[in-house]
């Protein structure tokens, strides 16, 4: 960055929004330019970068313009961010679920442009990596960066910071958006963000916060679970976006991977597998990744595991629990299952998890899995 500052124009196009966003938080937020010489425009120093850079992570994730911007303005004392408390319109935190967590998110628009605006616009969309300060030629700008990096993680890793929430999202018919509800999660609504932006990078950061600070389990029922079901919604009334669905699951699978798994010298003794022409394994992604955070081992088979296959591991195996995914009612056969329980040595536990089961028709000895903590919970046990 040139020691006289940047346009106006210029920091747009770094922080990769419109002309517009930083007037609005100029005049709404007090986030402007602070140099100026008589006669000439204001410019944006770096300083005023590094608040800008937090104003947009932040906002990006949930949190409130007006919230996000106090935060923005205490960067630039990092005594300020340690030692003082949230301001009275902030609550203390209340749990792990409640707490807005995680590293940046990269570059996003400011949502608030007008009244009516209920989710991001495409012709609005950042440069992905813009802000990135490995990509940065510029020493200045590389450490405005890394200090707005470390301020977010500062308020993060304090727990001082809550999302506060918002009632402006879409309805599932129209427009580039995602309806999650009023009581959406602030992860989620950032996280749908993201994805209707195809900003992979922001996805990430904000999945890797979730999982790193919340759990696999909270991660899954209250981020990535209500953006997945918003996007279904969403294809069911535009049979479009599912570049946006593979998008998001692919996000979903590398954030899950970050896990640490059990040691090596741990045998597993749960076996998860999709059910023969069952192609959705995210759950079974999911549930690996929660039991491993419990320190119980798995192997995931993955999608569309034949039946002869799906016993020949089990032979070869001998899992204490075998959990069989079906999404979709023509996948959801119960024949497996009864073939699983007729072995020679039966698994402890053979559970059926997934929406496309016919509960009614699931034989006497199969375990039903209504949810991820459930899953967890039997497997856990059978594997104990």
């Amino acid at each position: 960055m040139a020691n006289d500052g940047l346009s106006a124009g210029a920091a747009a196009r770094r922080l990769g929004v419109a002309v517009t966003t930083l007037r609005t938080w100029h005049q709404r937020y007090g986030l402007g330019p602070s140099r100026h010489e008589p006669g000439h425009h204001r410019r944006y120093t770096v300083e005023d970068m590094v608040r800008l850079q937090v104003m947009q992570r932040l906002t990006a994730q949930g949190v409130a313009p007006a919230e996000a911007a106090a935060w923005a303005r205490r960067t630039s004392d990092p005594a300020a961010l340690s030692s003082s408390a949230p301001s009275p319109s902030v609550p203390s935190p209340s749990g792990a679920d409640s707490a807005l967590s995680g590293p940046e998110v990269s570059p996003s628009p400011e949502p608030e442009a007008s009244a009516s605006h209920s989710g991001p616009s495409v012709d609005r969309a950042p440069r992905p990596g813009s802000l990135r300060p490995e990509d940065s030629t510029e020493p200045a700008l590389r450490a405005a960066a890394a200090a707005a990096r470390a301020s977010i993680l500062s308020l993060v890793e304090s727990g001082a910071l809550i999302a506060d929430a918002d009632s402006g999202e879409g309805r599932a018919g129209g427009g580039q958006t995602i309806a999650l509800g009023p009581r959406a999660d602030p992860a989620a609504r950032g996280l749908a963000r993201a994805a209707m932006r195809l900003d992979a990078p922001a996805m990430r950061y904000i999945l890797d916060a979730a999982v790193t600070h919340r759990g696999v389990v909270s991660a899954w029922n209250k981020v990535m679970m209500p953006v997945l079901i918003g996007i279904g919604e969403r294809y069911e009334a535009t049979e479009r976006f599912i570049e946006v669905e593979h998008l998001l699951s692919r996000s979903i699978t590398e954030a899950l991977s970050i896990v640490p798994r059990p040691p090596r010298e741990l045998t597993p003794r749960a076996l998860l597998a999709a059910a023969d022409e069952e192609q959705h394994t995210l759950p079974l992604e999911a549930l690996a990744a929660a039991l491993a955070e419990n320190g119980v081992p798995s192997r995931l088979l993955g999608a569309r595991v034949p039946v002869r296959a799906l016993l020949d591991a089990v032979d070869r195996t001998g899992p204490a629990a075998v959990v069989l995914w079906s999404q979709l009612p023509g996948t959801g056969d119960v024949v497996p299952l009864e073939l699983l329980l007729s072995l020679p040595q039966p698994p402890l536990v053979v559970a059926a998890a997934g929406p496309g089961w016919p509960i009614a028709d699931l034989p006497p000895m199969v375990t039903p899995l209504s949810g991820l903590a459930e899953g967890v919970r039997v497997v856990s046990a059978a594997c104990a």
